[in-house]
């Protein structure tokens, strides 16, 4: 059975190098990201061209995913690069400094943030290893006590507890990567910091308007749901989105670290009843951005995201500037093969007072659960627009999923769904045909062999996408011999 859970690695200093590529998408990757606070556009046009490359040269398609960087909520650089506050002590946050700063204060890029705050505000900086509590503001000066220091070096986040800062979700730098992600054919765009559905529409308009002039497909859209006010509105979001992230370093911040993994197991639940994908990202193979095997609490990390039912799991600066890129991938690839295999299915409880509105759906419903009480050897989906897959994939099943599909784009979408994998079947309008062709297919990858029972849905008349609404069980060697037979008659005649 092959891998359920997916695996997104992100691009760097590291993992550029054609060869490394190559072994990163041997290794398992499926999703390639490309994070947007670092690098000019030449750099991901060029890191684009290469990953494509490498992928035609595995012989699989891989996806890639542009992560936009979002307001930039940070303060200014010191004079020597860094300081050490001590706790108790004053410090000034000033958005008209425009010089160095030292331990006194330092400047802000997000020159908003004396407007935000208010008196006993708690504001955290990197990562939250630094606390600050707000005593007053000055016109454009914000004066803080230390409550917790440590060093503090340039241009390092900042965040308010419990959320509440005003950053729109896009800046002008965000709306000109969008062009730059859809100039090199991204397949999906990840927003930084939405609040809300309007957020996600506006990205989606923009990324839209973009793709139609680079003349690419129309990309999904991931919401990374790592602000406080997200949460409250998580299912708007969700319903305005193709899928989520849960970005669990900046949600960490504002909401606690012990809030999260309640908030990761809901938020991941919520995608699959919205028929939305997620990912679950941050720190989860951190160690292994300098030691070659992972710990034991981060083997944990990942088994657990696969068993609340991530669809991808995803490596940051493990695979961008780590040591160990490749060997990365292939312990997190060795926990989530394990932790797939030892999910229990429970798809007769899954379907328990489930209603369905569309054909489409339901035949997808229909598959997985004759699928599981025949013990087919596979579920094949022959899609257009990949849905079906989709609504396969939300529930879990024991048996693998192959979308076949003559869109590439579709391919790569699919990319990030559990437990489907795609592959390029050749149009053609003639069902019967079709599903031969999807057989005889199968029987080359070595999916499936002679004698096996297979569950297949397509759709009348054939190339129309939302328009599943057959499904068939098929004997694999029984079929052939029909296609066979058929055939000689024909010449035949």
């Amino acid at each position: 059975m092959p891998r359920a859970t997916k695996i997104v690695a992100t691009l760097g200093p590291a993992s550029t190098e054609p060869d490394i590529l190559a072994k990163l998408i041997s290794a398992g990757v499926d999703v390639f990201r490309f994070n947007f606070s670092h690098g000019t556009a030449a750099d991901h046009m060029l890191r684009g061209d290469r990953v494509r490359t490498a992928a035609r040269n595995a012989g699989r398609e891989v996806a890639i995913m542009a992560d936009l960087q979002g307001p930039k909520i940070r303060i200014g650089k010191f004079v020597d690069g860094k300081i050490d506050l001590q706790a108790d002590a004053p410090f000034v946050l000033d958005a008209a400094f425009e010089g160095l700063g030292d331990l006194d204060r330092v400047g802000l890029d997000y020159k908003e943030l004396p407007r935000d705050v208010r008196p006993a505000d708690v504001l955290l900086l990197n990562d939250g290893l630094i606390v600050l509590i707000v005593d007053r503001v000055e016109g454009t000066k914000i004066l803080t006590t230390v409550r917790i220091g440590g060093e503090l070096s340039n241009n390092k986040g900042i965040n308010r507890q419990d959320g509440g800062l005003t950053a729109p979700a896009l800046t002008m730098k965000d709306m000109e990567d969008i062009k730059t992600a859809m100039k090199l054919g991204a397949d999906y765009i990840a927003v930084s910091f939405p609040k809300n559905a309007t957020d996600m529409s506006m990205a989606r308009l923009l990324a839209n308007a973009a793709a139609d002039e680079a003349k690419m497909p129309l990309p999904y859209m991931i919401a990374k749901i790592e602000r406080a006010e997200a949460i409250p509105a998580l299912q708007e979001i969700l319903d305005a989105s193709d899928g989520i992230m849960v970005a669990r370093g900046d949600l960490a911040v504002e909401v606690g670290n012990a809030a999260v993994p309640a908030l990761q197991k809901r938020m991941i639940k919520m995608a699959r009843a919205s028929n939305k994908f997620a990912i679950t990202a941050t720190q989860m193979m951190e160690s292994m951005i300098v030691n070659a095997i992972p710990t034991r609490a981060e083997v944990s990390d990942v088994a657990n995201a696969v068993l609340d039912g991530t669809d991808a799991v995803m490596l940051s600066a493990e695979t961008a500037s780590g040591r160990y890129p490749v060997a990365t991938v292939l312990a997190m690839a060795s926990i989530v093969t394990a932790a797939d295999e030892s999910e229990t299915v429970k798809l007769d409880a899954d379907f328990l007072n489930k209603t369905f509105s569309r054909v489409d759906q339901s035949i997808a419903y229909g598959a997985l659960f004759t699928a599981y009480h025949l013990r087919c050897k596979a579920i094949v989906a022959l899609t257009d627009s990949g849905s079906t897959a989709l609504w396969m994939s939300r529930h879990d099943i024991d048996i693998p999923i192959f979308a076949l599909t003559p869109r590439l784009q579709t391919q790569r979408k699919l990319s990030l769904f559990r437990n489907v994998r795609a592959f390029e079947l050749e149009e053609n309008f003639d069902r019967d045909a079709a599903i031969a062709e999807a057989v005889q297919l199968l029987l080359r990858k070595g999916v499936v062999a002679s004698g096996d029972l297979i569950v297949l849905t397509t759709g009348e008349p054939m190339g129309q996408p939302g328009g599943t609404n057959t499904l068939k069980i098929v004997k694999v060697g029984e079929l052939l011999a029909k296609v066979t037979d058929a055939a000689h008659r024909a010449s035949a005649a």
